[in-house]
């Protein structure tokens, strides 16, 4: 009997993964069903499935969508959208922390003290602390930017009009959703300033970041200031976990490395940086560089881009943030420890070291297995919109890339896009922002049972490769 009941009370309890996914169709389906009320749309109502785009759009923080949100959504229909991009960005967080923390109590000790030194937590019961200081930290970053956009905003727009565009735009760019109100020409016209610029990049690198990163940078400030030691950078570098040390460094060289490329690149070519002065193509190329990996924010059309320069920005969107962040992409860990693997492999040495430390063998096996199933994804989703589209398919890839990285750069594809291909961009961007953190889970969720299986031990075979 008692038996009986445990099995039943275990069909009843739903897994991590089911309760993130079901959540988040939920907030997407009332989303749709509050935009396409009367009172949200400024003009003739659309389609309830183009409504349910721009919920998924907003919700999964990707920023493609088949109307102008300007012309198309009053101020209530905005707000619903707002409302969306917060609960996608930082619900997101929430979500991750607490249902890890809720995993960690099925785990042995070794896998929770591992898990543990991943999250960057002294005690895994401090979940509750931990969803205070994330919502602290959001609601203080996006306070601070907001105020420094009604610099830019309210003079020109005037106080009401100004403080809620300082608002929206200081939500949409620190969970990188790259969604504005200004109408189809995104920050084109705020080319030459060089306030606003860097306050939206400055805003989008805090939330592709992560969370666990700026914790860490603040908990060993603290330890440095209280002793005696001068604080050097070199000093706080060296007290990060190895998880902030990677993604600091991954994240710089991205940047400067886009930043370089796009400088040279587009430096002449008249449709996008040619007719800028020096240095506002030094800024309009730090902007891109740091917009291109989730925010999706640009001051000139991306349309007029070299071929080859898109190509190399495709890879940077696939890369995306950093993990427990705002941001899309495979993520910056995920592509370092492929990279160090493809390098070891070369060498012809066994193990992955990084800054005096030992990838564990799982971490190289999970870095790949994402990689690959991103990639299947991509390629998938394109076959399918390929058939069904008469675009040319170097618009689609941009289109498909971008959704999937949750960047939301657009060639103009999305509203001209068919339903089979709408359903096929509905999932990509789903999959692309809950695929990542329910895979994560399942991983973490499954590794115990590995441990408890007793697998059949089989002889070796070899195989020709390449």
């Amino acid at each position: 009997m008692g038996k009986n009941m445990k099995q039943r009370k275990k069909r009843k309890t739903m897994s991590p993964t089911r309760q993130i996914i079901l959540s988040f169709l939920l907030v997407i389906l009332i989303g749709a069903v509050l935009l396409s009320l009367p009172i949200s749309n400024r003009n003739e109502t659309l389609s309830f499935m183009d409504h349910l785009f721009v919920a998924t759009s907003a919700t999964c923080v990707t920023g493609l969508f088949p109307v102008s949100i300007a012309s198309q959504y009053t101020i209530w229909g905005q707000l619903v959208i707002l409302v969306l991009i917060q609960i996608g960005g930082l619900g997101f967080l929430t979500f991750l922390y607490l249902l890890l923390s809720k995993i960690q109590k099925k785990l042995s000790l070794r896998q929770k003290i591992v898990s543990q030194e991943m999250l960057n937590q002294s005690s895994i019961s401090e979940s509750s602390l931990m969803v205070r200081r994330i919502l602290s930290y959001t609601f203080i970053t996006q306070g601070f930017g907001a105020l420094l956009f009604m610099v830019v905003f309210i003079p020109k727009y005037g106080f009401q009009k100004g403080s809620y565009y300082s608002v929206f735009h200081a939500i949409s760019s620190f969970t990188n959703a790259g969604v504005d109100v200004f109408g189809e020409s995104s920050l084109m016209s705020y080319q030459n300033n060089s306030f606003m610029l860097l306050v939206t990049a400055g805003l989008i690198i805090l939330g592709g970041l992560g969370f666990m990163i700026w914790f860490d940078v603040v908990h060993n400030l603290k330890n440095l200031s209280n002793s005696a030691n001068l604080i050097s950078l070199r000093r706080l570098f060296l007290k990060l976990s190895l998880h902030s040390k990677i993604v600091i460094v991954m994240s710089s060289f991205l940047i400067v490395s886009a930043t370089i490329i796009l400088f040279f690149a587009e430096g002449n070519n008249p449709q996008t940086m040619g007719n800028l002065s020096i240095f506002n193509r030094i800024q309009s190329s730090f902007f891109l560089s740091v917009s291109t990996r989730t925010a999706g924010f640009t001051t000139f059309p991306i349309t007029g881009l070299h071929t080859g320069t898109s190509l190399i920005l495709w890879i940077y969107m696939f890369i995306g943030g950093s993990p427990a962040s705002t941001a899309g992409g495979i993520k910056t860990t995920t592509f370092m420890i492929t990279i160090l693997m493809i390098y070891n492999i070369y060498n012809g040495k066994k193990e992955v070291h990084i800054f005096g430390r030992r990838i564990p063998r799982r971490l190289i096996i999970r870095s790949f297995a994402i990689l690959s199933m991103a990639l299947a994804v991509i390629f998938t989703a394109l076959i399918i919109v390929s058939f069904n589209e008469q675009t040319p398919f170097f618009d689609l890839a941009v289109e498909v890339i971008s959704a999937f990285t949750t960047v939301g750069f657009s060639h103009g594809v999305t509203p001209t896009l068919s339903f089979i291909s709408r359903i096929t961009f509905l999932a990509l961007m789903f999959i692309g922002r809950v695929g990542p953190i329910t895979m994560l889970i399942s991983f973490v969720s499954n590794s115990h049972k590995q441990n408890e299986k007793k697998e059949i031990g089989y002889p070796s075979g070899e195989l020709l490769l390449g």
